[in-house]
């Protein structure tokens, strides 16, 4: 959690960057990000040349190191103000940023694999075409002053840092892709409960989001009392000490995204780095595309332990460019149908999902959503379904969605549903917090869920899950797969819950109509009176 204070740094600087002409936040996060990229390179110079004065070994240079390789050093430059600085930026330090991502494919790279250098070279391969956008001088100044100041060596504050900024952003992409709200993101984890030894992916990771919360979600379950610490502001920070046995894993493996929208990979790239992942495997890929096949083929099949995702709903693909084993599993143009079909298939056996998507893939009639919900019953096990109230994504969308819970493998005994109504915010265009009693569900839903799975695998007798979670009035049910076939695969939640209907007493209407006429004689005489003082 971030202070007050740098909160409202952060909030006067991105009123700098709107009175100064920039309004897209997507364009203000990433310019924010160019800034602390070229801090972050510094920072790593410097403590690799305070190592090697240290050991008296020579080290690899980030920057030339001559006097004009030097001046793009992030402490050489910030002094610079105007439109030297502007300059500077625009036609040294930027261009500079290119090379990195050329350096990183080279043999030697920026660093060992793993290490918080080679990440910034990672982050340099989408820097290919970072151009300045800050026309307005001072906003530059106060931009380089404010990343300045922030705590960038706290790994956990820096992740806080960069994920505060993109909940400012709120524009849709013209894909269907928009940013999930983070409690739905940290209530999908909560539910998924990931390891350290898993292999996670967003296969349209967009900001990296899931990914990104995914660890700071381990680094809270996984921190010893003496790993944890209070700030001044009553905020609790979590190092994650005991994950060190898999810091290795983590930095290399552990996590893996894919998009085809280079400034994603740059802002999710980012996100990672400085939430501590230092070798992200942020790609550019489109993961419906069948060049998947050719550049990611042991990741496209049985390769991956958990997959958390939110895939764009909206739009239609050109079936000669989309991966024809998905095909073979749901023949469609739908994306949303595609993506489910493409996790099943990336997924290893045994390997656990949960996935956003639109109600229409729940209760859709056409021949690819009865072909897909089959497939998820009959050869997956199709776990849970939560239903989302229609208000989650507004402002981008009003659209009713559901978070699909899957394994990989077997038949479906039977489904597990939670109808939640509420998720602590309103759900009008402006979502604002709420709070008290019957205001989220979120919490009651994630213990429901566990209950459900601790039921399961502790092998209970049917009867045993019937007497918790057999009641269809309750938010918290599940629905024998039998009986979901017989409705032609059908998913949506209103076809199972019962709704129990409270009777209403009215009064007698003779009465009614009594008291309707005593009123109309009160009102003729009223009008009689006020007709006598005319």
């Amino acid at each position: 959690m971030l202070t007050g204070h740098i909160r409202n740094d952060i909030d006067k600087l991105w009123e700098k960057f709107w009175t100064g002409g920039i309004t897209n936040p997507l364009t203000v996060i990433e310019q924010i990000s160019y800034l602390m990229f070229a801090r972050m390179l510094d920072m790593q110079e410097d403590m690799a040349e305070r190592k090697a004065n240290r050991t008296g070994k020579a080290f690899s240079r980030i920057f030339p190191n001559t006097p004009e390789g030097q001046l793009l050093r992030w402490k050489n430059f910030k002094q610079k103000s105007g439109k030297e600085l502007q300059n500077h930026l625009k036609q040294q330090v930027f261009p500079f940023f290119a090379t990195l991502g050329k350096k990183s494919d080279q043999q030697n790279g920026l660093g060992e694999e793993g290490s918080a250098i080679e990440a910034l070279g990672h982050i340099g391969e989408y820097m290919q075409d970072a151009d300045l956008e800050i026309k307005n001088e001072s906003v530059l100044v106060s931009a380089i002053e404010m990343v300045d100041a922030l705590p960038l060596t706290q790994s956990d504050v820096k992740g806080d840092i960069y994920e505060y900024l993109l909940s400012k952003l709120t524009t849709a992409g013209i894909n269907g892709q928009f940013r999930t709200p983070r409690h739905i993101i940290d209530a999908m984890i909560e539910l998924m409960d990931p390891q350290p030894t898993d292999v996670i992916c967003d296969p349209s990771c967009g900001t990296a989001g899931f990914l990104a919360r995914t660890m700071e979600y381990l680094n809270r379950v996984h921190s010893s009392e003496a790993g944890t610490f209070t700030d001044e502001d009553g905020n609790k920070h979590y190092t994650g000490d005991k994950l060190e046995p898999f810091r290795d894993h983590i930095n290399k493996q552990m996590f893996w995204g894919f998009d085809f929208d280079t400034t994603m990979l740059r802002v999710s790239s980012m996100n990672m780095a400085l939430h501590g992942v230092n070798g992200a495997n942020i790609l550019y890929q489109d993961s419906l595309s069948k060049s998947i096949k050719e550049n990611y083929p042991r990741q496209e099949e049985n390769f991956f332990d958990v997959i958390l995702a939110n895939p764009p709903f909206k739009g239609s693909l050109d079936e000669t460019n989309t991966n024809p084993d998905v095909l073979g599993l749901v023949k469609t143009k739908k994306t949303e149908l595609l993506f489910v079909a493409h996790i099943l298939r990336s997924l290893k056996l045994g390997g656990r999902a949960a996935v956003i998507v639109p109600d229409g893939v729940l209760f859709g009639s056409s021949k690819a959503h009865q072909q897909l919900r089959q497939e998820l019953l009959e050869n997956n096990q199709l776990e849970g379904i939560v239903s989302l109230p229609s208000g989650v994504f507004k402002p981008y969308a009003g659209v009713s969605t559901a978070i699909l819970l899957f394994t990989k493998g077997g038949t479906t005994e039977r489904v597990w549903f939670y109808d939640l109504q509420a998720d602590g915010y309103s759900l009008d265009d402006r979502r604002t917090e709420l709070k008290g009693e019957g205001c989220n569900d979120l919490p009651d839903a994630i213990a429901k869920w566990k209950q459900y799975r601790q039921l399961v695998e502790s092998n209970a007798e049917e009867g045993d899950i019937q007497k918790l979670f057999g009641d269809k009035t309750q938010k918290a049910f599940v629905i024998d797969a039998k009986d979901i076939i017989e409705h032609k695969f059908d998913l949506s939640i209103n076809r199972y819950k019962e709704v129990v209907y409270a009777e209403q007493q009215y009064e007698d209407p003779k009465l009614i109509l009594k008291k309707l006429k005593a009123l109309e004689s009160e009102i003729m005489a009223d009008l009689d009176e006020l007709e006598d003082m005319l």
